[in-house]
């Protein structure tokens, strides 16, 4: 019998250079990411061993790679490419990623995009 569980990697600060506007795209800007990834946890739980689970630092620093490595003018398309890194290379079933870019707009606390790709079935 598989399990689903949840495994979640919450507050990673990113700075990356995003945006449409031409002063966005001369500045790093810190984005707040909230991941979560669906698998099974069951064979680390039994085992006790790293290499049986998904190494949550390996997974931050390949997004915060990727980030700092890329640009792009949408947070949209960035989360988008993210999530696919993450299916793509650690093997996980279903990701979801919060997206925070902070207080952009005026009078607004953040602004961002929450995506959910993959399947939890």
């Amino acid at each position: 019998m598989s399990h689903l569980d949840t495994i979640f990697i919450h507050g990673i600060r990113c700075e990356c250079v995003i945006g449409v506007w031409e002063w966005e795209k001369r500045v790093t800007q810190i984005l707040i990411l909230d991941i979560d990834l669906a698998a099974d946890i069951s064979n680390a739980a039994n085992s006790d061993k790293l290499a049986d689970t998904h190494d949550y630092k390996k997974i931050t620093e390949r997004v915060l790679d990727y980030a700092k490595e890329n640009q792009f003018e949408l947070i949209e398309t960035l989360i988008e490419k993210l999530a696919e890194v993450i299916l793509s290379e650690f093997n996980v079933q279903w990701v979801r990623i919060k997206l925070d870019k902070g207080g952009v707009v005026k009078r607004v606390k953040s602004v961002g995009v929450v995506i959910e790709r993959g399947s939890r079935n």
